[in-house]
């Protein structure tokens, strides 16, 4: 083991939440429109926090759109009731190795813990960075959690499977694992971005992070 820490996202790389966000979006966005709105459009104001993603769809609705949307994320996750299979097991082999495991992920502060209390991981994730209502702040996220673990780039790796993910990391200078293994996930685009590395399974990564 290379790496002190392991810096996780959540979303399609923890766990497939993407059809529950867009889902609670849509109920909550939707009674304030006069149309229908497509799963495109909903994916296309992704960067914020979902704050910020209710902020650029109804404006004017803000408040009472994030506390829906915040409603219907908790209803609505019996659709998403588990992780992918294999990333408890993986935390807790990192966690016995003892690797510190931390997480950044542009969700906000409310829905991650949702998440994470549903999936029984809050025991994991001690260091934790969320999103912001203002725009993307992964690059803010991981260095402050560098500074909180008081460790270099060079003693962690991020794992995420956004394009944006491998972008920000080469920003930063530190190590990301592609996270190819959701079904929302196109792995050619990432490896177009050339990752340092890139893991298609869950259990291909493990294998690979644990020797």
């Amino acid at each position: 083991m290379e790496f002190k820490a392991v810096i996780f996202d959540l979303d399609g790389t923890i766990a497939d939440t993407l059809p529950l966000c867009i889902a609670a979006f849509k109920k909550s966005v939707e009674p304030y429109l006069d149309n229908k709105i497509s799963d495109a459009e909903i994916i296309a104001t992704f960067g914020p926090s979902e704050e910020g993603t209710i902020r650029r769809l109804i404006p004017d609705h803000e408040e009472a759109g994030v506390a829906a949307y915040l409603k219907h994320y908790e209803d609505l996750h019996f659709t998403c009731p588990s992780t992918f299979p294999g990333i408890k097991d993986l935390l807790k082999s990192l966690q016995s190795a003892g690797v510190l495991l931390a997480m950044v992920t542009g969700k906000g502060l409310h829905s991650t813990r949702l998440s994470l209390k549903q999936f029984e991981l809050e025991e994991y994730f001690r260091v934790m960075e969320t999103g912001s209502p203002e725009g993307p702040n992964k690059v803010n996220g991981i260095r402050n959690v560098l500074k909180r673990l008081d460790l270099s780039t060079k003693d962690a790796i991020y794992v995420g499977d956004a394009p944006s993910d491998i972008k920000y990391c080469k920003e930063i200078g530190i190590s990301i694992a592609a996270a190819a293994w959701a079904t929302t996930t196109n792995g050619k685009d990432l490896e177009l971005l050339n990752p340092d590395w890139i893991f298609y399974t869950v259990e291909e990564f493990k294998k690979w992070i644990l020797t």
